[in-house]
């Protein structure tokens, strides 16, 4: 004699597995992230720590020169941070926080990226214990810059 599952397990088992991908879905959706930066700056370890956290696959390459990788993605001297990321197509220049890259990828803006000019206290990688600097990340693109969000710490305000 042949046992088969139920129609309750079968519905229950369909349901669970077109059901799981839109309940995890997370940052390792999206492209690998590589992150470019000095091999002597502490703090971008702990921006990577950050964003592997949120589910980034990101890959560290340590540079000798972080002015030719600037040059090279266009990211303006003005939004220029310590490290710099590729993800998906667009740049992520310093310490901007997760929710902000998934951001970008979710919305898919004409740009090449997002920036935390220089290394505002308290965002991601730069946490000291001290009160949270509150810091604008920046969307640019050949067109100029604009304000994508005000955060504090890895918080959005």
């Amino acid at each position: 004699m042949e046992h088969y599952p139920s129609r309750r397990i079968v519905i229950a088992s369909l349901f669970a597995a077109t059901s799981l991908p839109l309940l995890s879905r997370s940052a390792s959706a999206f492209a690998p992230m590589i992150v470019h930066r000095d091999p002597g700056c502490g703090c971008c370890e702990g921006w990577v720590a950050h964003v592997r956290a949120a589910g980034f696959d990101a890959r560290v390459v340590d540079e000798a020169d972080m002015n030719t990788i600037k040059a090279k993605f266009r990211v303006p001297q003005a939004l220029a941070s310590c490290h710099t990321a590729e993800i998906g197509g667009y740049v992520i220049e310093g310490h901007v926080p997760a929710s902000a890259i998934e951001r970008l990828l979710r919305e898919k803006p004409v740009a090449i990226g997002l920036s935390a000019p220089g290394m505002p206290d308290g965002s991601p990688g730069m946490e000291t214990g001290g009160p949270k600097e509150i810091f604008e990340v920046v969307l640019f693109g050949a067109t100029g810059s604009r304000g994508y969000g005000r955060y504090q710490g890895a918080s959005a305000i």
